[in-house]
Parts: structure tokens; C-alpha cells; sequence
């Protein structure tokens, strides 16, 4: 295929309008709930009250906003892909902004700002203190002031708009690959998105992984929880084909979530629960730790390339696996095997370490 004809072919699969709306016509849209904001979204974006307030600023200072891109579902609701933390600011500001259980947030109170120091303490309206509440004439300012929506017409294919979402939300924002993820998973198929995140918060699971809190607040339990049941399932022709890990990763996330019946489901969740109770009822935070020989000890923290291989290898093979008392013994002479030691050093991406890791880990957990 050439250029010009994948130029062609992916310039239909995504269909556009874009016009300009005033913030009014954005709150009427979300008071009458014709657009959907995800509140699930908003644990997964950092905006502090500074930036909240700058965007404030901003719209009164008449500096333009990007537009915000949302995604037409066949029963007309827009689904936002890129804005969430806009839109949610003014939502919050104006004191209409609901929580994921459907209760009204607190009213934002602004701080002071760089060219509006008055804003300092400002709310949108407070009867109780007018002093420090917007006028009618700046409350119509903003409601008037012009914000364009670029929209992802129904007819666009459902792949091209997540890898939309997912250029709009990487690269330069503070969202990690997981968390953008979970965004997505979210507008595909919330019931998965919840059961995959009970899956993550299974106790056996967090003993075995034993991350500090940052890398959790970031979601990688779940990414580390979503890899497992990608990887535990692939055949070898997969693994040699996979390309880029994290898109990979994320088609098949869509795939699943798309495609899996009630039964596969709770296949792939038994073999999880099984998998990582056995872990825990063995080598539990030693699991995925680095083994020192030398001294006997596991040491350190979660090492990614031996979860690769232990949980990949046990998930894939369950339950034909090896006796519980011999777990640990294999665990710790995978950091003397000669191909794990040469394909999980640094400096080695997950395309070319997975192909290698991934078969080794069903050989060695077997029966």
C-alpha cells in the first residue's frame, strides 16, 4: 500500500465537524447530560486549584482555549476524549460538577492569579458572601466567552478515536500509559474497567507485587494486572509479532473488553486468583524481587522481567504447574539461568525481551 493510499484509507475511518460554543452552551449540555465527562476520570488528572484558576483567568482575559475534542455516540451523548480537565474545572467552578456517585462537588474558590490577584477567594456565587462572589456582568462574561468543540462524528471507527484519545493525553501530560488506558477502557466498557480493577486491588495480588504508593497512584498495579492476562494468554506466533508492547498492549485491552464472554471472564479470573495466591502463600513480596545468591536474600523492589516470567509462566500453564514447595527454589535459579540473564538486563525493550521471557517462563513453570 502506498503513502497516498494509507493517507486515503485513514482519512475516512475518522469523520470530524468542528464549531464554536459558548461555555453557556457547555454547561447546558452538562446540566441537561447530554455530554458525558467520566467522573471515574478525574482521580487520573492533577490539576491543582493554581491551574484551575489560571484557566479562569484565561477565560476572562480573553486568551483563547484549545477546543475540546469529544466523540458522538449513537445515542447522540458527546463522550470527551480530550478537555476533561477543562470542562470539569468550569463544571466545579460554576458548582455543578457531580461526583462518580452522583454527588455535587464543593464550589472551587479561586486563588490568587498571576494578572487577577483580586480573583483570590472569588466563587462563581456565594449568597452567603456576596462580596467575594462574581457579578452578574463577569458570571455572563464567561458564560459567553467562546470555546470551539471539535467533534468525532458516530460514524468515525472506534480504534481511531482511542488512539486519538491517546495522542491528545500522552506527551507532555501527566497521565501515564495506564491511566490513559483506564480512560479509554472506561468509554469502552466500564463494567470491565471495574472488574479489572477488582482484580488489581485482590489482596494475594498487591502482597506479591508490593509497590510503593506512587507507581499505585499511577495505576501500574492495574497495568501490571492487564499484562497478565494479556501475556498468560498469547501463543508464540503473538509474541513474535507484537511490535510496540504498549500499543499492543492497549488494542488487546480493547479487544477483550470488546469481545470476552461472562465465562472467559471468569476463566481468566480464576487463573489470576489462583496464580497470585499461590505466589503469596509462597514467596509473597519475594516473588518478583531481585535474588542474591551471595547473600540469600531477595533484595530490593518489584523487578518487571522475572513478573514475567513467574506470574506469565504460571497463569499460562495453570493448573498444570509444579508442586507449592518448589515455587521458590525455581524462582531463585532463574537469576542464574543463562537466558534470563541475558535477555532481562537494561537496555533491552519489551519487543525483544518478551519473545524470549515470556516462552522461558512456561517451560521452567510446568508440571
Amino acid at each position: 500500500m502506498t503513502l497516498s493510499n494509507e493517507i486515503d484509507r485513514w482519512r475516512k475511518e475518522i469523520r470530524t465537524d468542528r464549531y464554536s460554543m459558548s461555555i453557556g452552551e457547555w454547561i447546558s449540555l452538562y446540566e441537561n447530560k447530554e455530554i458525558d465527562i467520566h467522573p471515574e476520570f478525574q482521580r487520573f488528572y492533577r490539576w491543582d486549584s493554581l491551574q484551575k484558576t489560571r484557566l479562569i483567568e484565561s477565560i476572562l482575559l480573553g486568551i483563547p482555549i484549545p477546543p475540546i475534542f469529544v466523540s458522538q455516540r449513537p445515542d447522540g451523548i458527546w463522550d470527551v476524549v480530550d478537555g476533561l480537565q477543562r470542562l470539569s474545572t468550569i463544571y466545579e467552578f460554576v458548582g455543578i460538577l457531580r461526583d462518580e456517585n452522583g454527588n455535587h462537588l464543593n464550589p472551587l474558590s479561586l486563588q490568587e492569579a498571576k494578572y487577577l490577584p483580586s480573583l483570590n477567594g472569588k466563587k462563581w456565587n456565594n449568597p452567603d458572601d456576596a462580596s467575594n462572589s462574581f457579578t452578574t456582568e463577569q458570571r455572563l462574561l464567561i458564560k459567553r466567552s467562546a470555546i470551539a468543540a471539535s467533534i468525532i462524528l458516530r460514524e468515525s471507527d472506534e480504534l481511531a478515536k482511542f488512539e486519538l484519545f491517546q495522542r491528545l493525553n500522552t506527551g507532555g501530560s501527566s497521565l501515564t500509559a495506564q491511566e490513559v488506558r483506564n480512560c479509554i477502557l472506561v468509554m469502552v466498557n466500564d463494567r470491565f474497567y471495574r472488574w479489572l480493577k477488582s482484580l488489581s486491588s485482590q489482596d494475594s495480588f498487591q502482597e506479591c507485587i508490593s509497590l510503593s504508593d506512587r507507581p499505585i497512584e499511577q495505576q501500574y498495579d492495574m497495568e501490571l494486572a492487564l499484562r497478565f492476562i494479556v501475556f498468560s494468554n498469547l501463543d508464540q506466533a503473538e509474541l513474535n509479532s507484537i511490535g510496540d508492547v504498549g500499543v499492543f498492549v492497549t488494542n488487546r485491552m480493547i479487544t477483550f473488553a470488546n469481545e470476552l464472554n461472562q465465562q472467559q471472564q471468569n476463566d481468566l479470573e480464576e487463573r489470576f486468583k489462583a496464580t497470585f495466591d499461590l505466589l503469596c502463600n509462597t514467596t509473597a513480596s519475594s516473588s518478583f524481587r531481585r535474588y542474591n545468591s551471595q547473600r540469600s536474600k531477595f533484595m530490593g523492589g518489584f523487578v518487571l522481567s522475572p513478573f514475567e516470567v513467574v506470574a506469565y509462566g504460571l497463569g499460562y500453564n495453570w493448573p498444570d504447574i509444579p508442586e507449592p514447595d518448589s515455587i521458590e527454589d525455581k524462582i531463585k535459579s532463574l537469576w542464574s539461568n543463562s537466558t534470563f540473564r541475558e535477555w532481562s538486563g537494561s537496555g533491552i525493550t519489551a519487543t525483544r525481551r518478551l519473545p524470549r521471557l515470556v516462552p522461558l517462563g512456561r517451560e521452567i513453570f510446568t508440571r
